[in-house]
């Protein structure tokens, strides 16, 4: 059937390439998170911790783009895990400190090889892959009008 208007089609719509793109992400890392005992969402909570461990609810949340409706879940069940706990920061009572536990912190180990898995299973050099990784990054400020004039 021909088109009767001039809308693009879908798959020429860089929001649904980007969007097919989450999807597919998130369905190829599920099998290597899986044994971890571990989703998505969860590993990059981990991932934020491994960088900086007792970092506050509010400092993960702007690393990860999320709110605080949406974090505290993961985090709740990141703790059911056994993989970090959440305390009231002493400081600061109104703050919550979220630490790694021995699980938390050895499961980095286990999952030390997962970036390689991806970079592989994407068929393109690192070089490659960091240069697409820069770019969707900084579509990120621009989207959310934080982008420098």
């Amino acid at each position: 059937m021909a088109r009767t208007n001039d809308a693009l089609p879908l798959e020429e719509h860089l929001c649904f390439a980007v969007y097919a793109a989450g999807l597919a992400f998130n369905t190829a890392y599920k099998p290597l998170l899986e044994p971890l005992g571990l989703t998505y969402p969860q590993y990059l909570v981990l991932i934020v911790l491994w960088e900086r461990d007792g970092r506050t609810l509010k400092e993960i949340g702007a690393r990860l783009h999320l709110d605080s409706g949406t974090l505290t879940p993961l985090l709740k069940r990141l703790e059911a895990g056994g993989f970090l706990r959440r305390s009231r920061d002493a400081g600061d009572e109104r703050q919550l400190r979220i630490e790694l536990t021995e699980k938390g912190r050895a499961v980095e180990g286990e999952a030390a090889g997962i970036r390689e898995r991806m970079t592989c299973r994407l068929g393109r050099s690192g070089e490659a892959v960091r240069a697409l990784q820069q770019d969707l990054a900084g579509l990120t400020p621009s989207l959310r009008g934080t982008a420098p004039a």
